[in-house]
């Protein structure tokens, strides 16, 4: 991503997880108007946190690089450097995806 945003308070900026599988289980393939978007992602961005009564900032939960969950309408739908992005809250996120042994140490 050439340019650099940076979302504000507890908004992230989401890029999709396409599925690379164009043929169902029997072996027919789907059209890309049939297909729908897929509710998993990355998160490329994330902002500082939302501001709490007493001034403090509660961090986020997620981070840049996260694979995340989210609902199949959540967020809203942004264009930048022709690239469909989606920037959303912190709490449209509705899980992080840790796959086995991805960070063992």
């Amino acid at each position: 991503m050439a340019t650099n945003i940076k979302p504000l308070h507890d908004r992230v900026i989401v890029r999709r997880i396409e599925d690379s599988n164009d043929k169902t289980a029997g072996g027919l393939y789907i059209p890309d108007t049939a297909k729908e978007k897929p509710q998993e992602g990355e998160v490329v961005a994330a902002g500082e946190g939302k501001y709490k009564e007493d001034g403090s900032r509660q961090t986020l939960d997620v981070k840049q690089g996260d694979r995340v969950l989210f609902g199949k309408y959540s967020g809203s739908e942004i264009k930048i450097d022709n690239e469909e992005l989606l920037i959303m809250r912190e709490d449209e996120i509705l899980g992080v995806i840790e796959r086995a042994g991805a960070n063992a140490s």
